[in-house]
């Protein structure tokens, strides 16, 4: 990973869009409450440079499904630096998507669509289940947790990518989640954001097989009850 290379595609490549999107970030969060970190160089180093350190585990053309949007990390940030990719946007609350929505449509983005509906619900949908190249999630649950909500988007070889800031305890709790889910740990990225900003993790993981029909169980088991 390069770091130069990123934030010259945030700072020089893709500025005014970047720079567009901090200003509906932080005029969205006096409403909403999106994020905690609101000053420049958080904005820059732990959202903008932390959503794009993964795009190497987005194929070319990927079909992108992202689970708990909030705020709009990676998708977003990816999408401005790869607008090959498509983007399902999955996020429970309502205000949350509005919000979405806006930066899509003041963005120009094409092929990107917010869904306003619970991850264990949309997972159930027969034109959601299994229909994704990739899915993804960042500050959403623990990686247990989240695999029940994300691997059964994924198709058969596609991949699930959770980014995270410390893996290696959640790798381990994790285990026989991803097994049962259809998954195999596939890489774990280690890296560093600019100027000592925090240690990073991003965790690929490989759909090899189909999750079962009964997951997601649904009821807030997935997060009660982790497998």
């Amino acid at each position: 990973m390069q770091q130069q290379r990123l934030l010259d595609l945030i700072q020089k490549e893709y500025s005014e869009k970047f720079a567009a999107f901090s200003d509906m970030l932080l005029k969205y969060n006096k409403m909403y409450n999106l994020t905690s970190v609101c000053d420049e160089k958080g904005v820059l180093y732990k959202h903008f440079f932390d959503s794009i350190a993964g795009e190497e585990f987005f194929p070319l053309n990927a079909k992108v499904v992202e689970i708990g949007s909030g705020g709009g990390f990676p998708s977003i940030p990816l999408k401005i630096i790869r607008d090959d990719l498509s983007f399902t946007l999955i996020e429970s609350t309502g205000k949350k998507c509005n919000y979405l929505n806006d930066v899509v449509d003041k963005l120009g983005f094409s092929c990107v669509q917010v869904k306003n509906i619970r991850a264990e619900d949309g997972a159930r949908d027969k034109t959601l289940r299994e229909k994704f190249d990739v899915s993804c999630a960042r500050a959403v649950a623990r990686l247990n947790t989240l695999c029940e909500y994300c691997l059964p988007f994924v198709r058969v070889g596609g991949r699930f990518v959770a980014y995270k800031s410390d893996a290696a305890e959640e790798l381990k709790e994790a285990e026989r989640a991803i097994k049962i889910l259809g998954g195999e740990i596939e890489r774990v990225e280690d890296y560093e954001l600019p100027e000592n900003f925090g240690k990073r993790n991003i965790i690929c993981i490989r759909k090899i097989k189909s999750t079962p029909e009964n997951y997601p169980r649904g009821q807030g088991k997935e997060r009660k009850n982790p497998l």
